[in-house]
């Protein structure tokens, strides 16, 4: 687990509620463009708006349509360690292969706390974790003295790391040997290089087969063809992230004609200004949106 590309798979919604049938053809078109991995009720799933049932359900149809062909990794952090252990729980029992949990949000807790927070999770349910850094969203940056503290934990296995800073993630590699993903699409390529093992993407939402190419091509050595996907990649990457996630991804899965596009509040739709430039980017990426290989 947790090398390739793992799609931060989006929740879709019909009149408010979970399009659980929509969930299941996403899916499909994602098996079938390569995609390594599925990670669904994280960020991109809007989890903070999902009830305890809606998580369960969403879970229990990703595990049961997947079946087994590529690992689940079910997002089950909060801001609360005991939520996000009950979360945990909950994936393992609905047959998730992993955890994806994120350091705790707008609490901001000391590096000790998010090692206790981490190490309480790891203790109470046997099931590999994904730490998630993600500074721009939680306001707490999770240091690589505390990742590899955390490595040490027999079920801690990888990290999302979203923090910005490929120091840091030279800092982690040198510190431990604990597998990093990309947590930012524009900087898949790069941390590849400096020794990433996947990532989990937003942009794969939409040109799966693009990010799960560059993927393959850093692990086999061809480093050419994975800087020239990067190349092609990376303004629809950017665009992706005009306004919050996952509201331009959403809107993009809508121009495509695979989703309605709805969100839950407090995300709304894009303004005009940034849904033309999305469309605009969305237009020159048509030519690899369903396949790049080679």
């Amino acid at each position: 687990m947790f090398e390739g590309s793992y799609v931060a798979i989006v929740t879709p919604f019909a009149d408010g509620a979970v399009d659980l049938e929509k969930l299941r053809e996403l899916i499909d078109f994602h098996l079938q463009s390569g995609t390594h991995g599925i990670v669904p009720v994280g960020t991109t799933g809007e989890s903070p708006t999902l009830s305890p049932t809606e998580r369960a359900d969403i879970i229990r149809t990703v595990v049961q349509h997947v079946r087994g062909r590529v690992p689940v990794i079910a997002g089950t952090g909060t801001n609360d360690t005991r939520a996000s252990v009950e979360h945990t729980r909950m994936a393992k029992e609905l047959g998730a292969d992993g955890a994806l949990v994120v350091t705790p949000y707008y609490n901001k807790p000391s590096q000790e706390g998010l090692y206790r927070h981490f190490e309480a999770i790891s203790k109470t349910v046997d099931l590999p974790l994904c730490l998630y850094n993600v500074p721009g969203r939680t306001a707490v940056n999770l240091a690589p003295e505390t990742v590899a503290r955390l490595s040490k934990l027999r079920n801690v296995r990888a990290i999302k790391e979203a923090s910005g800073s490929l120091e840091q993630i030279t800092q982690i590699r040198t510190l431990c040997p604990i597998k990093i993903l990309s947590g930012e699409d524009a900087l898949t390529y790069a941390i590849l290089c400096l020794g990433g093992s996947g990532v989990i993407s937003v942009a794969a939402n939409v040109i799966p087969r693009a990010i799960a190419d560059l993927c393959e091509a850093v692990a086999r050595g061809d480093l050419k063809l994975a800087l020239e996907l990067h190349e092609r990649t990376y303004a629809l990457s950017k665009a992706l992230f005009l306004e919050t996630n996952p509201v331009p991804v959403k809107t993009a899965l809508k121009l495509m004609g695979k989703l309605n596009g709805e969100l839950r509040l407090p995300l709304c739709e894009m303004s005009e200004a940034n849904l033309e430039k999305l469309q605009a980017t969305l237009a020159r990426s048509a030519q690899y949106r369903v396949s790049s290989r080679r």
